[in-house]
């Protein structure tokens, strides 16, 4: 086998962008060096991904998303987010508070965002009101009363949940990129 060190080094080049490129391609060692720094950069997220966590670092998830097969049926419609008593819940973008009260025993915190979303946290003790603008990051409230978590290993968290219209929403999506990874073949 005759490997030039022209094929050597753009082989290479291909194989340290499939290690080292999330969404990278296959290469083939024909392509053009122009060709495989093109397609080994990572796309950029979507807009929808600009999002932050709603607590301060990134917390462990306790109890992923698991929609229900059916509306009617029961199911986990958002995701549990590992927080102590008394953590600042923080807004993950900006929006305005459309709900700020107890439901049940809990207390609740609901914002509505420009596309038609709603963002849920619970519980979440909050001195905004219905109406109250919101800005990315800031302190919306904080983690205090009966959790999702009371009496399983976690011993506290923060419910978060998105929903648009009557569907619910992983929100993890609008934080993490989500979407599957896709090798492309870049012989035509």
């Amino acid at each position: 086998m005759n490997i030039t060190f022209g094929r050597l080094s753009l082989l290479l080049s291909a194989l340290l962008g499939l290690i080292f490129s999330p969404g990278s391609a296959l290469v083939s060692p024909a392509v053009s060096a122009a060709t495989i720094s093109r397609t080994t950069s990572a796309a950029p997220l979507p807009a929808s991904l600009a999002w932050g966590w709603p607590l301060a670092g990134k917390p462990a998830v306790t109890r992923a998303f698991d929609p229900p097969e059916e509306t009617w049926l029961s199911g986990h419609r958002g995701v549990d987010l590992a927080a102590p008593q008394g953590a600042a819940a923080l807004a993950p973008t900006s929006g305005v508070v459309a709900f700020s009260g107890v439901v049940v025993n809990r207390a609740v915190l609901t914002i509505a965002v420009d596309n038609g979303l709603r963002l849920s946290f619970e519980p979440v003790l909050s001195p905004l009101k219905a109406g109250d603008t919101v800005v990315r990051g800031q302190q919306i409230g904080t983690v205090k009363g009966p959790t999702h978590c009371d009496g399983s290993a976690t011993p506290s968290c923060l419910h978060w949940g998105v929903r648009d219209g009557d569907d619910y929403l992983n929100p993890l999506q609008f934080i993490l990129d989500l979407r599957p990874s896709v090798l492309l073949s870049l012989v035509d």
